[in-house]
C-alpha cells in the first residue's frame, strides 16, 4: 500500500436483499446506487469495507 493510492470501486450487484452491515460499508465507502463509481483513498479502514463486500464491487487499483 503506496502512499496516497487509491480505489476505483464501482457497485455491480444491487443492496437489495443484503445483511444491514454490507450495505452499511457500500454507503460507508460512499456507493449509493448500481454501476456508481467512487474513488476512494486507499486505508486499512477502506480496504476492511472493500473486503467484507467485495462480491458486490469491481475494483481497480488508481
Amino acid at each position: 500500500m503506496a502512499k496516497n493510492t487509491k480505489l476505483k470501486l464501482t457497485l455491480v450487484r444491487s443492496k437489495n436483499g443484503r445483511l444491514v452491515s454490507h450495505k452499511a460499508c457500500a454507503a460507508g465507502l460512499g456507493l449509493r446506487k448500481m454501476h456508481q463509481t467512487v474513488e476512494v483513498i486507499d486505508t486499512p479502514e477502506n480496504r476492511g469495507m472493500v473486503n467484507k463486500i467485495n462480491y458486490m464491487l469491481h475494483v481497480e487499483e488508481v
